[in-house]
């Protein structure tokens, strides 16, 4: 089994090079990451700009490259680099993140963009996060991590790959916490988050940052929340696709009386 690890905090960051060192007991391991951080990049690719790889030493890793591009651009340029040295990649994983990827901050994530360009490249894909940007301590994130490549080299998700895995772990003693449960996307929102300063050159200055708040969504009758869980002490891993058309019956049923009503306006 070869996998190709990548990440969003760059190729120095202790996150990538822990998950590199776990996930290389279980396979043969490729490394391409960003030269700098690149949080909040999401899925974004680089366009018009010449892009380049470096040679790099990662522990535990057959081939390391630090990349010029996003965390979408190293998975993505990343993937044919390596099946032009005759490197067929089988699974793709991201991270170990700095931080929770949860709710929907999924959607800014360059860990989670990251994982979802294997997805789309048709490779199994997993996102891996420790809910914490001081997070010092990834050895279960590692296990879990290492537990999502024995599951798929044994088959457990076979192909066509239709979803990925987004891990997130608690920044907590791993004795205390409390097991991993299937979860869905919550909602997640900031205090104070946008704080501008008014500069005497008339400019604003802001800095994107805030605490976290979680909404209370305990009664759902389906899949808890990822947030909600978090909170309790839980590792939470969700699946995600990239098809992003909304399914429910009003949402299909407000677009066709739209469709509808755009044909009286002819």
């Amino acid at each position: 089994m070869k996998i190709l690890v990548a990440n969003d905090d760059g190729i120095n960051a202790k996150g990538i090079r822990e998950l590199t060192k776990a996930l290389s007991q279980v396979a043969e391991v490729y490394v391409i990451a960003p030269d700098t951080q690149r949080s909040g990049a999401s899925h974004s690719i680089t366009m018009h700009k010449k892009l380049r790889f470096v040679p790099a030493k990662v522990e535990g890793a057959t081939k390391a490259y630090s990349f010029t591009g996003t965390p979408a651009d190293c998975v993505k340029m990343g993937l044919e680099l390596l099946r032009r040295q005759n490197i067929m990649i089988d699974a793709v994983f991201a991270g170990i993140n700095h931080g929770g990827n949860l709710g929907t901050d999924t959607l800014y994530s360059g860990t989670v963009g990251a994982a979802r360009e294997g997805l789309v490249d048709g490779v199994f894909s997993v996102a891996v996060s420790v809910n914490s940007h001081e997070a010092d301590d990834f050895g279960y994130a590692c296990k879990l991590a290492v537990a999502a490549a024995k599951a798929f080299d044994k088959g457990m998700f076979p192909k066509p790959h239709e979803f990925m895995l987004n891990i997130n772990v608690p920044n907590i003693d791993e004795d205390k916490i409390k097991g991993l449960k299937v979860a869905k996307l919550g909602i997640r929102d900031y205090d104070n988050w946008f704080n501008p300063v008014h500069l005497e050159d008339g400019s604003i200055e802001i800095c994107y940052e805030g605490k976290p708040v979680s909404f209370d969504m305990a009664n759902e009758i389906d899949l808890p929340a990822d947030v909600l869980l978090m909170d309790m002490g839980y590792a939470t891993v969700t699946p995600l696709g990239y098809e992003l058309t909304a399914k429910n019956a009003a949402a299909i049923e407000e677009t066709a009386s739209y469709a509808v009503s755009v044909e009286f306006l002819k």
